[in-house]
């Protein structure tokens, strides 16, 4: 049962690779406008790397960086399979992220707060609804505030001038130059 539920959210979420650094994704030079992927959907965001990179740096001048650990924290804990694992990491989680004494606390409803209790029988699941919680507080509050920012869209920029060539640049310059005397 848990596993047809874990499928079927699979399919509703983003992909859980999101921050494995292997080098492989982080270059912006990898896919021409990601600011234009980040820009359509938060879920476009998180599956990027880079994208989660800009992310947290918005987040952490906000100082809201927690609700981004605490998802890729739920994401990651998704993908264990380990019972053991899975206790350390539920209680990693609680400790770190839901308890009352939690360093990185987020902001869920109260009665949506776990009880230590659960962390001895861990599931895949478990975290879901604060999970999704936190996706939909950063979904309509922070992420149009990130793509508002100067940090996005000097990056949008930096993109567009690295698309264009190099004529191009240089009379856009000129003619910056021109009008702006």
């Amino acid at each position: 049962m848990f596993n047809r539920a874990v499928s079927r959210l699979s399919r509703k979420r983003p992909p859980s690779d999101i921050h494995d650094s292997d080098g492989s994704s982080s270059s912006s030079h990898q896919s021409l406008r990601s600011t234009a992927k980040w820009a359509a959907s938060l879920e476009n965001l998180l599956e990027d790397p880079e994208g989660v990179k800009r992310f947290r740096e918005f987040l952490k001048k906000e100082f809201s960086e927690e609700n981004v650990l605490f998802w890729l924290a739920c994401e990651d804990f998704k993908k264990m399979q380990d019972k053991k694992q899975m206790q350390e990491k539920a209680k990693e989680i609680y400790m770190t992220f839901l308890s009352n004494k939690a360093s990185f606390q987020v902001n869920v409803e109260g009665q949506s707060r776990l009880n230590e209790k659960i962390l001895e029988e861990p599931h895949p699941l478990m975290f879901q609804k604060l999970q999704d919680q936190i996706f939909n507080l950063m979904k309509y509050d922070s992420y149009s505030r990130f793509l508002k920012s100067d940090l996005f869209l000097k990056h949008k920029r930096t993109e567009e001038e690295e698309e264009q060539p190099p004529d191009a640049q240089t009379a856009a310059k000129r003619a910056s130059r021109i009008y702006n005397t």
